[in-house]
């Protein structure tokens, strides 16, 4: 994918408030390419450290990041994001929708 998709994604990771979040389908669709949820994740892979990247996940609240999903659930939990007993972040309690430009 093009640099301008990536960036289109970062324009939106940057709206995202603390102690909300937002599902890569929900960015994918914000930026008018609702099939390109995969893309929006690697796009996420070289996020700025200055974007809350934390606050992305998966479509069913599942925190992704290999490694890094431990450091992305403490980040969620100290902006007191609301967890199923399962481990998955609350969707319903806490999903951002974005207001998109298109």
């Amino acid at each position: 994918m093009s640099g301008s998709f990536f960036q289109a994604v970062y324009a939106v990771v940057k709206q995202i408030p603390k102690g909300r979040v937002v599902t890569y389908g929900d960015i994918a669709r914000a930026i008018g390419h609702p099939n390109r949820a995969r893309f929006v994740g690697f796009a996420m892979r070289t996020c700025p450290d200055t974007l809350p990247w934390h606050r992305v996940v998966m479509a069913d609240g599942t925190i992704t990041g290999g490694d890094f999903a431990p450091v992305r659930k403490a980040l969620l939990e100290q902006e007191t994001i609301p967890f199923l007993p399962d481990g998955r972040v609350d969707l319903g309690a806490c999903r951002f929708r974005i207001v998109s430009e298109r």
